[in-house]
C-alpha cells in the first residue's frame, strides 16, 4: 500500500482509506459484529491506515465498532470522525444540524469514549450549520486541538467560500465531499480551492455508492434501511439508464485486466496526489479488489479517453435525496 499526504497538513495516510459507515448503517442491515471487526483488522494487515466513521452512523454504533476493532492497533491507524448533526435523544434519528460550540465539545467527548482513544486524528464538521458562523466552529476545533483532544480539522460537504473562511481561522487538513466519475461537482470550485490552500481531499462515495462496481443493475432492490432506496439516481428507471456508465467502465476495465471498481478508484487516485478515496467495504474480497487499484496506472491517454467517454453519458437522477442535498453546500 502506498501512502499519501493530505495536502500540506502533514497528515499522512494510506492512499486508500476505509469508509466504515456501511458496516453499521445506511447500506442495509448491519454486518455481523465479529465479522466486521475481523474485516477492519484485516484492512490494517493489508496496509490501510485511514478509517472513517461518525457519531451519526448508527447512530453511535459505528464509532463503537471502529473503536473496538482498532483499539489494539491504535498506533498504526488514523481515525476520522465527525460532529454536526442534531440527533433525537430518544430515537437517535437525525433531526437537523447543530454545530454550536458546546455541542461540538459534547460530541467529541462522547466520540473519544466510543472510539476508545484519547485523541481524534481528524475531526470533520459533518455538515455546515447555517446558524453558526464557520469561524466559531473552526475556533472551537482549534481549541480542541490545542487541548490535545483532536489532531486535525476537516470539513464535509462544504463549499469553497466556507472552506476559505474556516481555513483562515485554523488550517483545514481535509475536505470530504462526494466525488466520483459520475459525481464531479467538486471539480468546479472545491478542488481548486483545496489545491490553492494545500488541503487534502477525501472523496466519499468514490464508487458511486456501489453503482460503479458493476454489481448493481436495474433489477436491484434496496432494503428500507438502505439510504439508496431514497436516492433519485437509484430508482429502477434511473439505474437502467445509468447502466451505460457501467458498461463504459466495464469495457475499459477489460482492456486493463481490471474491474470497473478498480478503474473508478484508479481514476480518482490519478486526479491529484492529495486525493484519498474512502470506499465503503463490507467483504474481504472487496477490500483486496479495491487495494489493487492503487497499483493500477492510468496514463494521460487513458484518462483523456475515460473523460471523453464519460462526458458523452448523461447521468440520470440527483446524487442524493432532496432532504440530504439540503444539508450540503451545493
Amino acid at each position: 500500500m502506498q501512502n499519501r499526504k493530505l495536502g500540506r497538513s502533514g497528515l499522512e495516510v494510506s492512499a486508500l482509506g476505509f469508509g466504515a459507515m456501511g458496516l453499521s448503517f445506511g447500506l442495509g442491515p448491519a454486518a455481523d459484529r465479529q465479522e466486521a471487526i475481523a474485516l477492519l483488522r484485516a484492512a490494517v494487515d493489508h496496509g490501510v491506515t485511514f478509517f472513517d466513521t461518525a457519531e451519526a452512523y448508527g447512530p453511535f454504533t459505528n464509532e463503537e465498532l471502529v473503536g473496538e476493532a482498532l483499539a489494539p492497533l491504535r498506533d498504526r491507524v488514523v481515525i476520522a470522525t465527525k460532529f454536526g448533526f442534531a440527533l433525537d435523544p430518544t430515537t437517535g434519528a437525525t433531526v437537523g444540524v447543530n454545530s454550536q460550540p458546546r455541542h461540538i465539545r459534547e460530541v467529541v467527548e462522547a466520540s473519544l469514549k466510543r472510539l476508545r482513544t484519547d485523541t481524534v486524528d481528524l475531526l470533520y464538521q459533518h455538515r455546515v450549520d447555517p446558524k453558526v458562523p464557520i469561524e466559531d466552529v473552526a475556533g472551537t476545533v482549534k481549541q480542541l486541538i490545542q487541548e490535545g483532544k483532536v489532531r486535525y480539522y476537516g470539513l464535509s460537504e462544504a463549499g469553497a467560500a466556507t472552506i476559505r473562511r474556516a481555513h483562515a481561522v485554523h488550517p483545514v487538513a481535509a475536505v470530504q465531499n462526494q466525488y466520483s466519475l459520475w459525481t464531479r461537482e467538486p471539480e468546479a470550485e472545491v478542488l481548486p480551492v483545496c489545491e490553492e490552500l494545500g488541503i487534502g481531499f477525501v472523496p466519499w462515495g468514490p464508487l458511486g455508492t456501489g453503482f460503479l462496481t458493476g454489481k448493481i443493475d436495474a433489477n436491484t432492490r434496496f432494503d428500507s434501511s438502505d439510504l439508496r432506496s431514497t436516492f433519485p439516481r437509484f430508482t429502477p428507471e434511473a439505474m437502467k439508464a445509468n447502466l451505460a456508465f457501467v458498461e463504459m467502465l466495464r469495457g475499459f476495465a477489460a482492456r486493463k485486466n481490471a474491474t470497473p471498481a478498480q478503474i473508478a478508484l484508479a481514476w480518482l487516485l490519478a486526479q491529484k496526489s492529495w486525493v484519498v478515496p474512502i470506499p465503503g467495504i463490507n467483504k474481504l474480497e472487496h477490500l483486496k479488489e479495491n487495494i489493487a487499484s492503487v497499483e493500477l496506472v492510468l496514463t494521460r491517454d487513458d484518462l483523456r479517453e475515460i473523460d471523453a467517454a464519460a462526458s458523452n453519458i448523461e447521468v440520470k437522477g440527483a446524487r442524493l435525496s432532496e432532504g440530504l442535498l439540503d444539508l450540503s453546500e451545493r
